[in-house]
């Protein structure tokens, strides 16, 4: 046999390429979230240096959970674009190809709760209150994201408008809103935006993508959003209705303190002991996803042997990065913003709230691992038209106003319900001014950016601070999440007014040949 010959038949070297590549791919990855993480990360170095001197065990922990976020969203990225984002695809086109309207419904439901009971983020939300049963909370709010990806799913099939539906359904939110006790309404906007987190936020895309392909026509990019926005709602439904049989709502919150550090052996013991904890949170999370998955591979789909590899080593990415991204925000980020929430509240500093918290608001949502997720989708969905660099400074600019909003209910008390309403008043005005594409990508961009870094930075940042001030933490620090959900959709909406109108003045306007195969991909300059 000749050296040629030996070449070819070695079954290794079709690998190598496809190595080469996805290592490319992973520097590529931990390069985008090392410039995400690392604005945040300098702006709490400066604030120990200059004006809260905050202990070293804090200081160690946060450090070195900045590298394991820089690290775990790099590889969860690409797991993500490897395994969860094809598997989604795969299934969502096979339940739509079958043509069975009951089988539809049936997996969509059970996807969707299933998924949903094992968000890590939902277990955090929920271990933060008292007065309702862990499971019941959780089991209520599960079903109501799987009811409404159902609705979600047939909305695609059946063409329904979603700024109506949208409309219809926050009617309905702020009509029982009202009639519910008010320490409930916080809590019930909040779990609408941690159950779309990042291990929900890429299956459910992708799912939704499958179906709008497999449907066909403008279905294929304008229905390949909304899915998330629909989705959100459930949870805060489910917590309102459940809350009709609970009297009342407590919370005790602990300072959430850095465990005693005295060199660098007990720093890396800390985060030993945690990462084993989110190790099996995260299995048990994916654990659903890939028992629906490889069923529907074994009975129906039969996908190419080296199609099941590549996920397999994307399903390894995905595990890995957000343990690794998970531990680092609970074991170095929480104890971090708690700290720095009570050490701004209770002395002189409290005007540098509101400051702080919106410029913190601009950084955090960088580092939210969905956030990147969306911002790649609608960058494909929409050819490049819509970059991921306008996306991620849109978000960001919506997410710095709700933070500065959320402060501003910690430092006065004032009703969520003043922030709340006309918000998602504008927000649904908008929808008949936009482009459908841009309703669905904003409804949806309101649950990616309220991620775990929300909850388990932000929020107890706010905790924090309220309770240095001896305010009410359930009604003014609870919120956080919700206000981050809103204001992105009036953001993301603005956008799709101005792509709108610049679209029409192109169009309007007659170009030189050259100019025009450019167009496209120039409509929104960042």
């Amino acid at each position: 046999m000749t050296t040629r010959a030996r070449k070819k038949a070695n079954p290794l070297d079709s690998l190598i390429p496809e190595r080469r590549q996805t290592s490319k791919r992973l520097k590529e990855k931990i390069r985008e979230s090392l410039s995400s993480v690392l604005p945040i990360s300098l702006l709490v170095l400066a604030l120990s240096l200059l004006l809260v001197p905050i202990e070293l065990s804090t200081m160690g922990l946060f450090l070195l959970g900045a590298c394991l976020l820089i690290v775990g969203m790099g590889l969860f990225t690409l797991g993500a674009d490897m395994a969860m984002l094809p598997m989604g695809a795969h299934i969502g086109a096979f339940i739509t190809k079958k043509r069975d309207l009951r089988f539809l419904i049936v997996v969509a439901f059970f996807l969707g709760t299933l998924i949903t009971m094992a968000e890590p983020d939902l277990t955090v939300l929920a271990n933060q209150v008292q007065g309702v049963p862990n499971l019941a909370l959780i089991l209520t709010v599960s079903v109501g994201v799987g009811l409404f990806l159902v609705v979600a799913l047939l909305r695609i099939l059946f063409q329904w408008k979603l700024s109506f539906i949208l409309i219809g359904l926050y009617a309905a939110v702020f009509l029982l809103g009202a009639l519910i006790k008010p320490e409930f309404v916080p809590m019930a906007f909040d779990a609408g935006g941690v159950t779309t987190g990042p291990m929900t936020v890429p299956f459910i895309l992708s799912l939704g993508m499958g179906v709008a392909n497999v449907r066909g026509g403008r279905s294929a990019q304008d229905d390949s959003f909304g899915l998330v926005a629909l989705c959100s709602v459930g949870p805060v439904l489910a917590i309102m209705l459940i809350s009709l049989f609970f009297p009342h709502l407590t919370n005790v919150p602990e300072e959430a303190a850095a465990p005693a550090i005295a060199n660098t052996r007990d720093l890396m013991l800390t985060y030993r002991r945690g990462l084993p904890v989110y190790g099996r949170e995260v299995l048990i999370a994916l654990a659903p996803i890939l028992i629906l998955f490889f069923a529907f591979q074994i009975f129906s789909l039969r996908l190419p042997r080296q199609e099941i590899k590549r996920m397999v080593v994307g399903l390894l990415y995905t595990y890995l990065g957000l343990v690794l991204f998970l531990t680092g925000v609970n074991v170095g980020f929480l104890p971090m913003g708690d700290y720095l929430g009570r050490q701004l509240g209770g002395g002189s500093l409290k005007w540098l709230l509101l400051p702080l918290g919106m410029l913190m608001g601009f950084l955090v949502v960088k580092a939210e691992p969905a956030v990147h997720v969306l911002n790649e989708q609608v960058e494909q969905v929409t050819s490049g038209a819509i970059s991921k660099a306008v996306m991620l400074k849109t978000l960001s600019i919506g997410v710095s106003v709700s933070v500065g909003l959320a402060m501003t209910r910690v430092l006065t008390g004032i009703s969520i319900w003043y922030f709340l309403a006309p918000g998602y008043f504008i927000a649904l005005a908008l929808t008949f001014v936009t482009d459908p594409i841009f309703t669905a990508i904003a409804f949806d961009s309101g649950g990616v950016a309220s991620g775990p870094m929300t909850a388990a930075f932000m929020l107890p940042l706010f905790m924090g601070a309220c309770g240095a001030m001896g305010g009410n933490i359930l009604e003014d620090a609870f919120g956080i999440v919700a206000m981050v959900a809103m204001t992105p959709l009036i953001a993301i909406e603005a956008l799709g007014v101005v792509y709108k109108l610049k679209t029409r003045k192109r169009r309007a306007q007659p170009v030189p040949a050259p100019a025009i195969a450019d167009s496209d991909d120039e409509i929104i300059d960042v």
